[in-house]
């Protein structure tokens, strides 16, 4: 696996970032939602489980999940639609009880990593004030740790580390 948690990484090198993203993405792996589409955008949908959307949900808004283990995330920043099955929106992002970050890039406190509590602003005020980033090495040693729930705290239900990379990436090229 190289490099498939980042989003969009076109990058053909392997470098530290894809082996400390690959030691979340064992544990955590991101799989495509069969040939599902999202039915608002077209969105090829990412595969979450359940449990994802039961810890995410809002408490009024889970007896509304369907029994099944398996759901179709979309990633598309514009759609509001966020969790759906086969032609069929299930919720939106107003169902969530967390803001999803991958649909609000412009939002500085929307988590980039949900188990650890990183966002954009947060990196930004690390790099700002040490003028590097630790959250990498920070987020590697608790996966290490055993202390890695991305399955259930991320709205995409995967690993992270792709979109704290980018973030990361951002908030250097803002400094």
């Amino acid at each position: 696996m190289s490099g498939s948690c980042y989003p969009d990484s076109g990058d053909s090198v392997k470098n530290e970032q894809d082996t400390i993203t690959e030691v979340c993405c064992e544990l955590h792996p991101p799989q495509k939602c069969g040939p599902t589409k999202c039915p608002e955008c077209g969105e090829l949908g990412k595969t979450v489980q359940r449990i994802t959307l039961g810890a995410l949900l809002k408490p009024e808004k889970r007896s509304g999940i369907p029994k099944q283990k398996e759901f179709c995330f979309c990633r598309s920043a514009p759609c509001a639609v966020v969790y759906f099955v086969p032609d069929r929106v299930l919720f939106r992002k107003d169902d969530l009880s967390v803001p999803v970050g991958l649909k609000e890039p412009q939002n500085p406190t929307a988590p980039v990593c949900y188990c650890f509590g990183w966002t954009p602003e947060k990196i930004q005020a690390e790099i700002r004030n040490t003028g590097k980033s630790t959250v990498i090495d920070q987020i590697k040693a608790q996966v290490q740790a055993g202390n890695c729930y991305c399955e259930i705290t991320n709205p995409q239900g995967s690993c992270c580390l792709g979109n704290v990379s980018q973030a990361v990436k951002q908030a250097f090229r803002k400094k």
